[in-house]
């Protein structure tokens, strides 16, 4: 497994966990760096079936977005799924002005997402 400096990655059942290092997602250089990490989840360690967890993130910039829109692209053309869970209410409220909540599978908690993929 690769080593990471902006995420951190558990694996339970197939399904790769991935929690955030930073609590503040918006420096341009930290999110072009952690695009690089989650795309590498996929593209190098063909990961497919990941739960982003985002207890440990209190803010993320728009720009964030892009990389998760572009992170479920790649995640689906590898015939996975991908699921964020543990969102804080104002960041879940981005989701949902954008309506970025049609794109994405949003769950409450960590075993809510991990229950899901076994449906």
């Amino acid at each position: 497994m690769a080593t990471y400096r902006r995420i951190t990655v558990m694996e339970d059942g197939g399904v790769s966990i991935v929690r955030f290092v930073d609590k503040k997602i918006v420096d341009s250089g930290t999110i072009e760096q952690l695009g690089e990490e989650l795309s590498a989840l996929v593209t190098v360690e063909k990961k497919n079936m990941l739960l982003l967890n985002f207890d440990s993130v209190e803010f993320m910039s728009s720009a964030a977005l892009n990389k998760l829109i572009s992170l479920n692209k790649k995640v689906k053309d590898a015939a996975g799924r991908l699921k964020l869970a543990c969102l804080r209410p104002e960041i879940e409220e981005v989701f949902r002005i954008t309506r970025l909540d049609r794109v994405f599978d949003l769950r409450k908690t960590q075993e809510d997402a991990l229950a899901a993929f076994k449906l």
